[in-house]
């Protein structure tokens, strides 16, 4: 399916305020742990486990969704998928114990990886000439939430109290009302005769060898960012800084990734994928190595540089894999995000039993060095561009 020649902008913001609104939702469980820890007794390595199920949701979820996705045109997968975070997340805060809190999140997770695919996969439809750029804009929705989302929520909870955070649904009922009447159903790729294998074989077609490079990056990237988003609230709060400063922490972490996003992909469009992803990268380790060693004030200025550094190559790595294999949006999104984002959060719990034994601090320094490995990797990339 071709794409438009002009950009829609109309619809590329419905597609990105259903990010933004998902994402959002989402972003409150992470800079909540502090309290969920002192509210339940949690260990760090139950809070491993909450990320890592959450992740690994991810990880099942969204390439069975991007595969349905470029089968059927519905926007089920959408709507249904935003009001699951929508609802869940907010209970979260009224929930007794552990294995509710831990339910609350999943389905929240669950109706995220389920949206995601389908959005995805029409950004390039809509996106004209530019999809790099389109794609960091709509990824902007996405860490910009992430950004903004733990500000509010760490002043909301600090102010009203967890039990107050079911109230907090209305806003994204909102969106979802304006939202079903603007987002049009995703147009299929023609697979719906092949099986799941045989859509994913179509899907990448030749270029499989080349996708498979650009997954490991992002896989590996993703383990270093979520370990960093997961344990760096909790990291801080022991370190001696408030609910709040910490979830600013957060939010300066996540909103640097979102400009740093936007650059990349600008950059990306007109120079190609594999530079940018080889500076982000070479830069991300030193950064992060400064970033845990910094105190008082300047922590604020390293978690910008940190976020940056870390979140920059996140849509470039969608938008190649699409170019590469443009056949199968939904499905080449579910692997770049939810695949690799899933499987590399999987490992939260592992994370935080090591940080059990030693410190957060020792095992994030010991991620840190994690970027250097993708070098390698990245250098073997095909000299590519947006088309």
């Amino acid at each position: 399916m071709t794409g438009h020649p002009k950009a829609n902008i109309r619809i590329l913001f419905a597609l990105t305020l259903v990010h933004f609104t998902g994402d959002f939702y989402s972003s409150f469980t992470s800079p909540l742990f502090p309290l969920f820890v002192e509210k339940m007794g949690l260990s760090l390595t139950q809070v491993g486990l909450i990320a890592g199920i959450n992740r690994f949701l991810a990880f099942i979820v969204q390439p069975m969704a991007g595969y349905y996705s470029d089968r059927y045109q519905t926007r089920l997968f959408i709507m249904v998928g935003l009001l699951l975070p929508v609802v869940f997340i907010p209970i979260s805060g009224i929930a007794v114990g552990f294995w509710t809190l831990l339910t609350t999140v999943a389905l929240g997770s669950v109706g995220s990886s389920m949206f995601h695919p389908s959005v995805t996969g029409m950004v390039p439809l809509y996106a004209g000439r530019n999809a790099g750029f389109s794609m960091s804009i709509f990824n902007t929705g996405g860490t910009l939430a992430f950004g903004v989302g733990p500000l509010f929520i760490t002043w909301y909870a600090a102010r009203y109290g967890l039990s107050a955070l079911p109230a907090t649904m209305i806003f994204g009922l909102a969106a979802l009302v304006y939202l079903y009447f603007t987002v049009p159903s995703p147009e299929s790729e023609g697979m719906r005769h092949l099986g799941f294998i045989g859509a994913v074989r179509e899907s990448l077609g030749t270029a499989w060898k080349s996708i498979a490079l650009i997954w490991l990056v992002m896989f590996l990237r993703a383990l270093v960012g979520q370990s960093f988003m997961t344990f760096m609230p909790v990291l801080y709060v022991q370190k001696g800084f408030s609910l709040v400063s910490a979830g600013m922490i957060f939010s300066l972490f996540t909103i640097a990734g979102t400009a740093a996003g936007l650059i990349a992909g600008h950059i990306s469009d007109r120079i190609g994928f594999r530079p940018v992803f080889l500076f982000t990268h070479a830069v991300m380790a030193p950064i992060l190595f400064l970033f845990l060693r910094l105190e008082g004030g300047w922590v604020y200025l390293g978690a910008i540089l940190a976020g940056a550094a870390v979140l920059a190559s996140l849509p470039i790595g969608v938008v190649m894999a699409q170019t590469l294999a443009p056949r199968g949006r939904s499905m080449v999104a579910s692997l770049m995000m939810g695949f690799a984002f899933g499987l590399g959060g999987m490992l939260s719990p592992l994370v935080g039993k090591l940080a059990d034994l030693t410190s957060i601090q020792s095992v994030l320094t010991g991620i840190a060095v994690i970027p250097l490995i993708t070098l390698p990797i990245i250098a073997c990339f095909p000299a590519a561009k947006s088309r």
